[in-house]
């Protein structure tokens, strides 16, 4: 691998880990209709401002022993993956797009997954401002798309199918939330039509299995509500970097 590559992957990760660590405060300030931007990073245990040189995302939890540096307050080791994670995903979103219009693409759509899955995780909600942020990226390249004479259709279609598809099963069967449509919409609105279906197939293989999961280890009963977002946070995910390539191992194994 040429030098310069290695100094390109190497930037691509630390934006990675950067935005990760903003993606942090929307996680936690959203659900509390904080602002995101204002006051700025600070404990929340002692209220005290975090300076900038312990904001530094994965190195300052290691240095700081994962306490406040005030209070001694436990940090949750969840804030440092998330800032990994999201550094791992834009690399690989490097490796697969390059530093093209697509890779700033599916990093913006990745980045609002993250937000959208752990919250959902936390509070079993899928919010409005985390939906609405998403789709304006959406309009924004279809827009692009328009400009350079590219198709749409088939990413309006793909809204259609996500989240016309989810609706349905609403109506006739409930079992899942409104924010679980507008989710899979979103998703369609980048992916487009074909990769969505794709999308419904995977978030339903892992939705199965986390819960099956769960409930082996008696974390949950089968009465329980096992939140459906970061299942389709996933499988989105997995289908925007592996998607191509799964379908043609599917297709292939059919005729073979």
């Amino acid at each position: 691998m040429k030098q310069g590559v290695i100094y390109i992957i190497l930037i691509v990760f630390i934006l990675g880990l950067a935005i990760g660590s903003f993606l942090n405060v929307c996680i936690y300030r959203i659900p509390r209709g904080e602002s995101i931007s204002y006051p700025p990073s600070h404990c929340t245990n002692c209220k005290n401002r975090i300076k900038p040189y312990d904001l530094i995302p994965l190195i300052s939890y290691v240095v700081l022993k994962g306490k406040c540096r005030y209070c001694g307050e436990k940090i949750s080791i969840r804030y440092p993956l998330t800032e990994l994670f999201t550094g791992i995903i834009f690399v690989c979103l490097y490796f697969k797009y390059g530093l093209t219009i697509e890779f700033i693409k599916f990093a913006l759509l990745s980045s609002t997954l993250v937000v959208i899955g752990f919250i959902d995780h936390d509070t079993t909600d899928i919010y409005d401002s985390t939906i609405i942020s998403g789709l304006v990226f959406g309009i924004i390249f279809l827009g692009i798309n328009l400009y350079f004479g590219l198709p749409i259709k088939t990413y309006l279609l793909g809204a259609l199918v996500g989240g016309g598809f989810i609706s349905i099963i609403i109506l006739l069967v409930g079992g899942m939330g409104w924010g679980d449509a507008e989710l899979l919409a979103l998703c369609g609105l980048f992916v487009g039509a074909k990769l969505m279906t794709l999308i419904l197939l995977l978030s339903v293989i892992v939705g199965g299995i986390t819960g099956g999961g769960l409930i082996l280890l008696k974390k949950k009963n089968r009465k329980d509500y096992i939140p459906f977002g970061p299942s389709i946070v996933i499988a989105a995910i997995l289908t925007v970097l592996l998607g191509e390539k799964i379908l043609d191992w599917y297709f292939t194994s059919l005729i073979f």
